[in-house]
């Protein structure tokens, strides 16, 4: 089915392609069109299904009411539900949302960025691998509206909406060694991204204000981009390692804790009875498995709301400075870990 053009609206209005483009465009009053013909041809445009295409407008009027959204996975879990409430927070204030994930492929990630930047997006919400710094630098100059989520580069000026990552770590980390356990397993992703250092940060942390002993071996660092069955296979190879000297394992996200659960149960290991096991971000699986997993749980929500708001500020010009956004987690406990006496 073709789809109706301002042209289609003026020959059924008997008015030149100009008047309809000025009233479609919210500048009837501002051109003196009468107020008669104003409602006529909205009147046309609802009645013909009309549709404006939002990136010609942009070349026009310098704005698309859309916003670009890079994330790392958008099946994932997390970056899913945080994608959802960031679509429903701008679509409240009139902006349509095109998502992108980077897979946390460096060079995908590059492409993407400039592909969006191509569109003259309103602005841009991302979660920044380490290989974006110099487009990112360059949109900042460029005075173009984004917001940093989930991470950030710690020496440019921009802004973010972040969680503290390392003392969400600390917590968990002091939690299981309140119940007991001192052989505590940190299985996280290897890489260089901030969140993840922090997550570290805060392993190490817990351990050194209990006067627990750090040891290599205990790290267990896996790579990014394998598959799930190749994750779950990396995973039991690690546990394997070590499963005769840990008490508890820790595990840094949540794609990491589903394959690690697998894993687990592949090697007959049984929680908490066997080992006790915690997980960073929550998800319907930790929720309603058996048994039921104690997260550290992101304030989803939140973040997607404020670095929608952050935007919005930015797109109308009302902020005066960058915003820096914490935010706390919670930790939920569940029946996943096993007190020690």
């Amino acid at each position: 089915m073709k789809k109706t053009s301002i042209k289609d609206i003026a020959l059924r209005a008997g008015v030149s392609l100009t008047t309809v483009s000025i009233v479609v465009n919210g500048r009837a009053k501002q051109m003196n069109i009468s107020e008669s013909m104003t409602l006529k041809i909205l009147d046309l445009a609802k009645e013909m299904n009309y549709t404006p295409n939002q990136f010609a407008k942009g070349l026009r009027t310098g704005k698309t009411n859309t916003i670009g959204l890079i994330v790392d996975d958008i099946s994932n879990y997390f970056f899913g539900n945080l994608a959802k409430i960031i679509e429903e927070e701008a679509d409240k204030l009139g902006y349509t949302v095109m998502f992108c994930s980077s897979e946390n492929d460096e060079g995908k990630s590059r492409n993407l960025l400039n592909m969006l930047v191509d569109k003259q997006m309103d602005g841009y919400i991302i979660a920044p691998t380490l290989s974006m710094l110099p487009e990112i630098s360059k949109m900042i100059k460029m005075n173009k509206p984004l917001v940093l989520i989930d991470r950030f580069y710690e020496h440019l000026e921009t802004n973010y909406v972040i969680i503290d990552n390392a003392n969400a770590s600390f917590e968990g980390v002091e939690y299981l060694i309140k119940k007991g356990h001192k052989r505590i397993v940190l299985l996280t992703n290897d890489t260089e991204q901030l969140q993840m250092q922090q997550r570290l940060e805060g392993y190490k942390k817990g351990l050194e204000q209990y006067n627990l002993p750090w040891e290599e071996s205990l790290v267990k660092k896996i790579p990014f981009g394998m598959s799930k069955s190749k994750l779950v296979k990396e995973i039991k190879k690690n546990l394997k390692d070590v499963e005769a000297k840990i008490d508890a394992i820790f595990f840094t996200s949540n794609n990491l804790g589903i394959s690690g659960l697998e894993a687990l149960r592949d090697l007959d290991i049984k929680i908490p009875e066997d080992v006790s096991v915690i997980c960073f971000d929550d998800n319907d699986l930790f929720r309603l498995g058996m048994p039921r997993m104690t997260v550290i749980s992101q304030p989803i929500k939140a973040l997607a709301k404020k670095a929608v708001k952050t935007l919005i500020k930015q797109i109308n010009q009302e902020q005066n400075k960058e915003e820096h956004i914490v935010l706390p987690t919670s930790l939920i406990e569940r029946a996943s870990v096993r007190t020690i006496s």
